[in-house]
């Protein structure tokens, strides 16, 4: 059957958008991949003839060739080279080193981290850094893109990752388009409601870093935080 012509919730594509990547089974994920059927096949068909190619299961369907898939009527080359790639890209995710964790020491460590990120921007941007009990950075997130400003700064898009990611703590990083790092008083105030909230919620605000071009000013050095 035509995919277009099965219900709406009962789509690939549809599915993924409302109930997640997750909800779709095996032969979905490959319908997409493949994107559409052969004239006798819908595409979700020729994912299910795909798929039992190999008898051992689906954990074994990485180990297929593009002779033994193309050999499948309604395969070309550009079918069977996007499953290969999409196989090809499963394996180096799941081999790929994890991310390096590394532990802030100091200001200098953000400051170095962000500098070849930021010194140079025309706009602003507000980043933080998700760290574990042990002080390692486990995320990095841009929270917003803009001016900075006790007003504009909602507690809420600052730690709501926070508490969703489980972090012990966080340092918050932005920049200053005009390349001097002196912090404004709205900087200063916009950290103490950072710090305020972050008391309530058993999150800890270490330090906000502002990065300038080549020069940088922690506020926890100059006793603000």
């Amino acid at each position: 059957m035509n995919i277009k012509k099965l219900p709406k919730s009962e789509r690939p594509v549809e599915k993924l958008i409302y109930n997640g990547v997750a909800s779709l089974s095996n032969s979905e994920l490959l319908a997409l991949i493949l994107h559409t059927g052969s004239g006798e096949k819908s595409a979700i068909e020729l994912a299910e003839e795909l798929l039992s190619i190999n008898f051992k299961g689906v954990s074994y369907f990485g180990e297929l060739t593009f002779e033994e898939l193309i050999n499948v009527k309604g395969m070309g080359p550009k079918k069977t080279s996007s499953v290969l790639a999409a196989i090809e890209l499963g394996k180096r995710i799941d081999t790929a080193p994890k991310y390096n964790r590394f532990v802030i020491k100091c200001s200098e460590d953000v400051a170095n981290y962000y500098m070849p990120e930021l010194r140079h921007e025309k706009k602003e941007y507000l980043k933080e850094l998700l760290l574990n009990t042990k002080g390692e950075v486990e995320y990095s997130e841009t929270i917003s893109v803009g001016e900075l400003s006790n007003t504009t700064v909602h507690p809420r898009e600052v730690f709501n990752p926070a508490i969703r990611k489980s972090a012990a703590a966080i340092i918050i990083v932005h920049n200053h388009p005009s390349g001097d790092p002196t912090p404004s008083e709205d900087d200063i105030q916009a950290t103490k409601r950072l710090i305020s909230v972050g008391e309530m919620v058993g999150i800890k605000l270490l330090d906000h870093v502002i990065i300038g071009d080549g020069k940088y000013i922690s506020l926890k050095s100059l006793g603000k935080i």
